[in-house]
């Protein structure tokens, strides 16, 4: 299997997209989403995948991919952000691994602790709605009372199996 070093690939999809054609562009991208899966710490691949989104029409993916960026066009993080409605959708959709501390630039940074934070706020919102539906001992009661019946149900049944094979045999 040939493996093709960054430069290279690089080079193949500013041909791909000078060419300007839609397999072309769909070629860049698809070797641009390549190295960004490789190398998603790397801003400047982040960038050139979100100007292969632009060429295509994909306002959403151009935001996603130029979330982190210096200049970023703000429309297209609108969309980014309507297509991913959840920080915690956005921040896994980023494929960002390495956490604020893995961004070359203040901005993105920035941008990073700025959406975790969002995200944090999401987990916890989500595990204080969690905690209010906690069950009250009542209700846990009722379900080992449940559980304890279908257990017997169940034993009652196997005995009666056991039984009836056992004259089944001795006749």
């Amino acid at each position: 299997m040939f493996v093709m070093p960054v430069e290279q690939t690089l080079r193949k999809a500013a041909e791909e997209i000078e060419r300007g054609d839609l397999a072309s562009l769909l070629r860049a991208r698809q070797r641009l989403v390549g190295l960004v899966t490789s190398y998603p710490g790397r801003l400047d691949l982040r960038d050139r995948l979100a100007a292969v989104y632009r060429l295509l029409g994909d306002a959403a993916q151009a935001g996603r991919w130029s979330y982190l960026s210096e200049v970023r066009d703000e429309a297209e993080v609108a969309a980014f952000e309507r297509a991913y409605r959840t920080p915690l959708a956005r921040l896994e959709a980023m494929n960002w691994v390495s956490g604020e501390s893995g961004a070359t630039t203040q901005t993105a940074r920035d941008r990073l602790v700025a959406l975790q934070g969002e995200a944090d706020a999401q987990l916890r919102a989500e595990l204080s709605v969690a905690d209010d539906r906690d069950s009250s001992w009542g209700t846990n009661v009722l379900v080992l009372l449940g559980l304890v019946i279908v257990l017997l149900c169940f034993v009652v049944g196997a005995v009666t199996l056991v039984m009836w094979v056992y004259r089944w045999f001795t006749g």
